[in-house]
């Protein structure tokens, strides 16, 4: 189930043939690129950038990570029974899941396998202070990742709630921009961003409204 308090991207995965004698239904993936920008607020030609710092899974609890369909339902693999694998690289974070284990990952597959997904999302949480602000390129860097939920194959790529955390954090950093004169926002901390983009968010219809980190 989406959720208001975390964050979600897409990024692609792909099918393998399987090796002769080889029962299980393997897909694989890389759910993270690392230092790699992704324009997440576009308003009037002014561009706000997240990147995933290469150390930003250091502390990260993957410990219980599941696969599933939209980030809800029956998991058809899971961390915790070696279903689902993830791995760290030097470019990013790589994932291999067995689908055969279960009715729904088995449905999944087919699924895959017939079109019916190409693209996945995942879902995590930045800590508390888990991301750095350039001032200068409006690019947030995500460095520490709290918590990883999810790896989930989406019906859509890029769907509207995806991105409403962040999109709300880069609404947050513009308003700050727009209501101080001589750019004095610049000088902000994320603390100040928050308390205004809390504010903002308070006269906002529920279904709009996101928690931010």
């Amino acid at each position: 189930m989406i959720t208001r308090d975390r964050h979600y991207r897409a990024f692609d995965f792909e099918i393998r043939e399987a090796k002769e004698g080889d029962d299980r239904l393997m897909v694989y993936g890389k759910p993270v690129v690392f230092n790699e920008e992704t324009v997440i607020w576009e308003y009037d030609g002014i561009q706000y950038k997240e990147v995933i710092d290469p150390r930003a899974f250091d502390k990260c609890a993957m410990s219980d990570v599941i696969l599933n369909i939209d980030h809800s339902g029956k998991p058809g693999a899971k961390t915790t029974n070696n279903t689902l694998r993830l791995f760290i690289k030097v470019d990013g974070l790589y994932m291999e899941a067995d689908l055969s284990k279960n009715m729904t990952g088995r449905e999944l597959y087919e699924d895959i396998m017939n079109g019916f997904y190409d693209k996945m999302s995942f879902s995590f949480r930045v800590a508390d202070d888990g991301s750095e602000y350039d001032k200068a390129t409006r690019t947030r860097r995500i460095t520490n990742i709290k918590r990883l939920y999810d790896v989930s194959v989406v019906s859509f790529a890029a769907y509207e709630q995806t991105s409403v955390v962040a999109r709300s954090w880069a609404e947050a950093r513009h308003e700050i921009g727009a209501e101080v004169p001589n750019g004095g926002s610049e000088d902000l901390g994320e603390t100040e961003v928050s308390k205004v983009e809390l504010e903002r968010l308070r006269f906002k219809v529920l279904d709009k409204i996101s928690e931010v980190y």
